[in-house]
């Protein structure tokens, strides 16, 4: 059974400043290593995304460490002109998904340019994805520790549920990392990744928030 996260007040950064160090070094060197590996087959998916349309790479502001605002990299998976904002696609059938962006999103290969983001020492392998700037005002002193580490690939959320929780479930896993931040969690985060990735499973979004339904009642 998970453990109940302490009051607000008292939720702090679990990791020591060294092993701090150590993660973001590590991110570093780990990300460009598989750049090198992936190379070829990046190059291969941006052509075939160019093919669709340019361009080929998607970037958005997001909020990083400590809320400081930086361009994240996607592979495009939507047809050009469509609200960048808009509500994440529930179905692979969405009319703003193209073929190949269902193929990159089912796959999750879409996220690999956010490799360079980690080079970049701008995210972690393993953190709270990197969320809306604008979002930021909608959350509760609670939910903006999760700005006390750097966001990363993945998270508890992805592997709790990914797109199968709610906007606050995934606010709350994402705090519970901030809290228990270490190499035993690291390392199982990664693990659960790749499982998840490999069974393809929470791609779409199912529920967006619990707030929204309550509004909508």
């Amino acid at each position: 059974m998970t453990e109940p996260l302490p009051p607000d007040d008292d939720i702090r950064c679990g990791a020591t400043p060294s092993y701090l160090w150590l993660k973001h070094a590590i991110d570093r060197v780990v990300a460009a290593m598989v750049l090198l590996c992936v190379w070829p087959l990046l190059a291969t998916m941006i052509w075939l995304v160019r093919r669709d349309g340019s361009p080929a790479l998607f970037r958005q502001t997001r909020a990083g460490h400590g809320g400081r605002p930086f361009t994240l990299l996607k592979l495009r998976t939507m047809r050009t002109g469509v609200d960048p904002y808009g509500d994440s696609p529930q179905t692979g059938e969405d009319p703003r998904i193209t073929s190949l962006g269902r193929w990159l999103r089912e796959t999750s290969l879409d996220e690999l340019p956010q490799l360079i983001n980690v080079v970049r020492g701008e995210m972690s392998l393993v953190g709270p994805r990197p969320l809306y700037l604008q979002q930021m005002a909608e959350w509760n002193a609670r939910q903006r520790k999760r700005l006390l580490v750097k966001p990363g690939l993945t998270g508890y959320a992805q592997i709790r549920g990914r797109g199968e929780l709610t906007l606050e479930e995934k606010l709350e896993w994402d705090v519970r990392y901030v809290q228990e931040i270490g190499l035993r969690a690291d390392l199982h985060i990664i693990w659960d990744t790749l499982r998840s990735v490999w069974s393809r499973s929470g791609i779409y979004e199912v529920r967006y928030s619990t707030e929204r339904e309550r509004r909508s009642e």
